[in-house]
């Protein structure tokens, strides 16, 4: 079979292809990896075919029966993919000829290439997202299962990467899991456009044949058939909806693993990661990398890269299908791939962070970071925020000097900035009373973490329950 020539359009041709332009045009080299995805939407296609009386039952059968083995010998590793063939699609008609006959051949009645792997892709994209789908489950339910039992453990939290205000760390990882949340939602609302089947398209223009385009949606599982032929075979902008939600999401991804790389060096030293998620160095034995987040943050731009590569692809296309959509496979299979891989990462890995507490309430403690608190103190005490800033940046100022922080200075070292400061002002001085204090919906409190923890648990178990 490897030697095969395809013969599904050579009568118009004088000469054969050059060996090399066959090898250069082909692509059963990475589309075999719709196999699965091509003889299903075969199989749907020929039971289609017999209910319109196209088929006969008996040829129906045979077909199916037919896929059915070859889907078997690609599994078992047996099928021989030839590249004079060109396709996947190619590869199993000729093999499916081959086995059955006559009756294999009438297995494209009413439909094309172009109608075929634009299904295709579809029908891998919808897996694809399911599966995407399980693993960001997964990943927000770690993270907030680690959320809830840091609730009330303090630490820094950062604007322009300088000491701002004490936060706790269950908030902090909640502030990741909301991006999540917001990728989650851009994923499955693009697998309502996924979600769509182009079969029955044909080349262009639809087909003269009596095919019923809602059975095979059903059969297959699409919400509807494509409502123009012409669109439905030529855009990919499915594809690229789902490269930007990529991107987005690693985006997120990137984010959090610069956080952890900056959290587990010396300098900060406000987690641990599992030696499982890490990596020595050849020559300097103290080492240990945090190999798992950096490569994480090293993929985030080979997924832009392959968003830009679908949009740069689509761009000057013509209606209808063209050639140049056989590269959006690559780069949608990879995107696919390392957005799975990167996820299953994260959702190991975020369960099993092990926070420095001592670490992390200590550099809270240092950078003034109750400052805003005591600004607050002073305007309830009736002075104006301007004049109340200028006070406590004075203090700051003093602390620096002396090598204080703000809980450290006595009672008489505060009031002579201001003698509004009574004895009251160190309840708000503190970190826990600066958490404490923020104890509103979207809040750090930790009250407020465990609460927006639950109703996170409770809007997954929702989505998991939905049909």
């Amino acid at each position: 079979m490897s030697q095969a020539t395809n013969q599904s359009w050579g009568g118009r041709f004088s000469e054969p292809t050059d060996a090399f332009v066959a090898r250069f045009t082909a692509s059963v080299s990475f589309d075999q990896r719709l196999a699965g995805q091509d003889i299903q939407g075969s199989i749907a296609h020929a039971t289609m075919l017999a209910r319109v009386g196209v088929l006969s039952d008996e040829e129906r059968d045979s077909i199916i029966d037919g896929l059915t083995e070859i889907q078997g010998e690609i599994e078992r590793g047996e099928f021989e993919w030839s590249v004079p063939l060109e396709d996947v699609h190619m590869n199993i008609e000729a093999r499916l000829t081959q086995k059955i006959g006559i009756t294999g051949k009438k297995l494209h009645t009413g439909r094309s290439r172009n109608d075929q792997v634009a299904t295709d892709i579809r029908l891998f994209m919808r897996d694809a997202i399911d599966s995407i789908d399980a693993e960001l489950m997964r990943l927000r339910e770690g993270m907030i299962g680690l959320a809830e039992r840091e609730a009330d453990t303090i630490m820094p939290g950062f604007t322009h990467l300088q000491t701002a205000q004490p936060v706790t760390f269950g908030h902090h990882l909640l502030a990741w899991q909301e991006m999540l949340a917001r990728d989650h939602e851009r994923l499955l609302d693009t697998r309502k456009r996924v979600n769509v089947m182009p079969l029955g398209a044909a080349a262009l223009a639809g087909t003269t044949y009596p095919i019923d385009r809602h059975v095979t949606a059903e059969l297959l599982g699409f919400s509807r058939p494509a409502e123009n032929s012409l669109d439905a075979v030529s855009d990919r902008d499915f594809a690229i909806e789902f490269a930007s939600f990529a991107s987005i999401l690693l985006m997120h991804l990137s984010r959090m693993s610069e956080e952890l790389v900056l959290w587990t060096s010396a300098q900060f030293d406000f987690i641990d990661l599992p030696d499982r998620f890490c990596t020595g160095s050849s020559i300097m034995p103290q080492k240990k990398n945090p190999d798992v987040p950096e490569l994480v943050r090293g993929k985030t731009g080979r997924v832009y890269g392959h968003l830009m590569s679908l949009l740069t692809l689509m761009k000057s296309q013509p209606l209808a299908y063209n050639k140049d959509n056989q590269e959006d496979k690559e780069p949608l299979f990879d995107t696919v791939d390392t957005v799975l891989d990167c996820l299953k990462a994260f959702a190991d890995m975020v369960p099993a962070i092990e926070p420095k507490k001592e670490s992390m309430f200590e550099a809270a403690r240092r950078g003034f970071s109750t400052a805003t608190d005591l600004a607050d103190y002073l305007v309830r005490r009736g002075v104006a925020f301007r004049d109340a800033h200028e006070i406590v940046g004075q203090s700051v100022a003093f602390g620096l000097k002396e090598k204080k922080d703000l809980s450290e200075m006595t009672l008489e070292e505060l009031q002579q900035f201001s003698d509004t400061i009574e004895a009251d002002v160190f309840e708000v001085l503190t970190l826990e009373g600066s958490v404490a204090a923020r104890n509103h919906i979207g809040g750090t409190a930790p009250d407020q973490v465990r609460a927006a923890a639950s109703r996170a648990l409770e809007a997954l178990k929702a989505h998991r329950e939905a049909p």
